[in-house]
């Protein structure tokens, strides 16, 4: 099987360029007996909708949220098509929707960019990653003939609730539908494009995401001094940034020596220090703003206990890190690894905070179950490998080119 990666580089880059790390643009990896892996770069603009200009993350050391009003409307041209006509060329509105600068303008010049770029490649399957590359996958299948897998790793209702940006509605729902399959990272997610997008239910595969199984084991981290519990993530509407606040309040009137470290920034950031200051908790929970790979092992290693308590996770990726790293779990039940971590957390739903602040007690005060909820999170990750993942997304690859040929 051939593979060709088209990935996207910062604008402004060499065209074709990638990091040294990577391979020459257009060379090959073999992968015997699967065949080989051919890198492509696209200089782009695209950035995260949860960076400032510059690059520098939002957070209250650098005064909390960027500033700015709506970008300028994109021109028209060809790369317009790609997304269906003007309809769709809204732009975003910086950090009070959640999209910085004009990201639907990027989006089809990144499509129009990866629609030269593989002109005269040959392939066999096109497989697309979330909605910002919705587009370009739609266009190179449009030109090609072949079939198109799109991958939803988040939706529009996970990020936004019912508030939806309804452009991006509009995208992920087009790339779903015109997809020849659609793969989901849970199934949470499944229930919801079916139920949200109209997608057919026979059309939509769940892939789990993975990890490495080499797990950490559980072993108290502080003793009977200070004890710590970790919320890592972007403090969005999404992720219940306010539950993780109220279940402290409920767990400090219980229990002092109790550190809540938040780690993350985003359009909550601001609203919940003011949460945190209104309750009376500074003293004990802390903000430490966006962290890096070293850093984020650092904090789990510093970590008793850790939390996501997220309204509506696709995936949840940070869970299974945790147990990883020998933390134990309390889980939002509306998580994808909740379908996972069945036994290796502690699930709760994100609206009971006197639940969550329950089991964050239970595990701070009782060794032996924070042993068993690691034990057995340790022997769920065994079977929650990328390895296991590829093999099934190759399946769905497999199955796509038997049936164009037929």
């Amino acid at each position: 099987m051939e593979i060709l990666f088209v990935l996207p580089t910062a604008l402004g880059a060499e065209a074709g360029a990638l990091p040294a790390a990577w391979p020459a643009e257009g060379s090959a990896i073999s992968r015997q007996p699967h065949g080989a892996i051919t890198f492509k770069a696209v200089p782009s603009a695209i950035t995260s909708p949860y960076v400032c200009a510059g690059g520098a993350a939002r957070r209250p050391a650098l005064g909390g949220p960027c500033q700015g009003g709506p970008a300028q409307a994109a021109g028209t041209g060809a790369a317009g098509l790609l997304l269906g006509g003007p309809a769709l060329r809204v732009v975003g509105t910086g950090a009070a929707g959640g999209y910085e600068g004009d990201l639907i303008g990027r989006i089809e010049e990144y499509a129009a960019r990866c629609l030269q770029i593989t002109q005269g490649e040959s392939f066999d399957v096109i497989h697309a990653h979330d909605w910002v590359t919705y587009p370009a996958g739609l266009a190179i299948a449009a030109r090609s003939g072949r079939p198109l897998v799109v991958h939803v790793h988040s939706t529009e209702f996970d990020r936004s609730g019912e508030h939806v940006n309804q452009p991006i509605y509009d995208i992920e729902r087009r790339g779903m539908l015109q997809a020849s399959r659609v793969i989901t990272v849970s199934r949470r997610t499944r229930r919801l494009i079916v139920e949200r997008y109209g997608v057919p239910a026979e059309k939509v595969q769940v892939v789990y995401n993975g990890i490495d199984p080499q797990a950490a084991p559980c072993v108290p981290r502080n003793g009977n001094g200070t004890k710590t519990v970790l919320f890592l993530g972007r403090i969005t509407m999404q992720k219940g940034p306010e539950y993780f606040v109220r279940a402290a309040a409920r767990v400090l009137s219980k229990r002092n020596h109790v550190r809540f470290i938040m780690a993350g920034w985003g359009d909550l950031g601001p609203q919940t220090v003011e949460q945190v200051a209104a309750m009376g908790l500074g003293a004990n929970v802390h903000f430490a703003g966006f962290l890096r790979h070293d850093k984020v092992q650092q904090a789990f290693d510093a970590a008793d206990v850790f939390v996501m308590p997220s309204v509506s996770e696709p995936f949840g990726l940070a869970a299974l890190e945790a147990v990883q790293r020998g933390v134990p779990v309390v889980l939002s039940k509306t998580s994808g690894a909740a379908e996972v971590l069945r036994r290796g957390a502690l699930l709760v739903d994100f609206w009971d905070v006197d639940q969550m602040a329950s089991k964050i007690l239970a595990l701070l005060e009782r060794p032996e179950l924070s042993a068993t909820v690691c034990r057995e999170g340790a022997a769920e990750l065994r079977r929650l490998t990328w390895d296991e993942a590829a093999r099934r997304c190759a399946e769905v690859y497999a199955e796509q080119v038997a049936s164009a040929e037929n």
